[in-house]
């Protein structure tokens, strides 16, 4: 599918999602749809993000949600529940009646990337959700600050040792850099933040040497001359950093990318299923969703949830595999 890049800024929409989150708080979920025939959505559908209001993964649900209202006449509020990169929501979407009454828009490294970090008993497994559909993909950037000696891939393969920022443990942001200081045999060592915003505030501030963030984190500060931008980590070039090669593209066996999709709770009926799905079409089909994408840097990635859960387990063991090659931990697995 070809690539957009985005309509309400990241950075410019946290009041808004802010004052959104205000007024959806306290409102009761009504029962969703069932297979005797009872209409869905017949009530408040619940949509949980494991992110606090406006950051990228917020602001991705929110765009979703006003999509689904506008498409399926039903409220669908968007409710913030932070912490350990997207589980504690996810564990309230799995435990969830699977009525269609709650959902929420997922990050593929919750499933792909945190349970290489994590005990056991710590992971969060797709077979706990129905995914409708995918949503969109939001690439990484390494970036160094503008005063750093280090402007250039080559400039790391000379260091002796450098601290790298990420936006925590099990996170995109943190196997990316993990796998491309092992690949460039730099001695490299982790310093997790919660979430992109501190992650850049250290790399702007100088208390690390690099930092990966999300494209629509970095942009401002990389067009404003704040940031150099080394490396992006995806599939391909961003139309927003057209001169800025892939990781791939110098040679690094690096390819990481955050990807996001709709899920609902274990055996929920498939006619709510193939409802929301109808709305996810109906939603990426407006102009303002579109523009969203473009301004934002997103990339759209609109394909089935057979077709996720096949990206998650291949991403997953190829991510398993890289470390293990490199003898990286990512933190406390076992």
């Amino acid at each position: 599918m070809a690539s957009h890049r985005t309509t309400l800024s990241l950075a410019g929409a946290a009041t808004a999602a802010t004052l959104l989150l205000s007024a959806c708080g306290g409102v009761s979920t009504s029962t969703g749809g069932s297979d005797d025939g009872g209409s869905y959505p017949s009530g408040t559908v619940e949509m949980y993000v494991g992110a606090d209001p406006g950051g990228s993964s917020d602001l991705i649900s929110r765009q979703v949600s006003t999509g689904l209202s506008d498409a399926l006449d039903a409220s669908f509020p968007v409710i913030n529940a932070s912490g350990a990169n997207g589980a504690l929501a996810a564990a309230e979407v799995a435990s969830a009646e699977p009525d269609g009454s709650t959902i929420a828009v997922q990050n593929a490294s919750l499933f792909a990337i945190t349970p290489l970090a994590v005990a056991e008993d710590e992971v969060t497994n797709i077979d706990d959700f129905e995914v409708v559909g995918g949503v969109s993909r939001d690439d990484y950037v390494l970036v160094t600050n503008a005063d750093s000696e280090y402007q250039t891939i080559e400039d790391l393969e000379g260091a002796d040792s450098l601290k790298y920022g990420t936006t925590g443990v099990g996170t995109g942001s943190q196997v990316a850099q993990a796998l491309l200081f092992g690949d460039l045999g730099v001695d490299a060592t982790d310093v997790p933040f919660d979430g992109g915003a501190p992650a850049l505030t250290a790399v702007l501030g100088g208390q690390v040497d690099a930092a990966a963030l999300q494209i629509g984190e970095a942009i401002e500060n990389i067009e404003a001359g704040k940031l150099t931008p080394l490396t992006v980590f995806g599939p391909e070039r961003v139309e927003s950093l057209p001169d800025v090669e892939t990781a791939t593209e110098q040679g690094l066996e690096v390819e990481v990318s955050q990807y996001r999709f709709l899920t609902v709770p274990a055996g929920t009926p498939q006619d709510v299923i193939d409802t929301l799905a109808g709305g996810l079409e109906e939603t990426f089909a407006t102009e303002d969703y579109q523009a969203f994408n473009e301004q934002n840097n997103l990339a759209p990635l609109e394909v089935s949830g057979e077709e996720i859960v096949t990206m998650l387990e291949e991403d997953g063991q190829r991510y398993a595999d890289l470390l293990d090659e490199y003898g990286i931990s990512l933190g406390s697995a076992s």
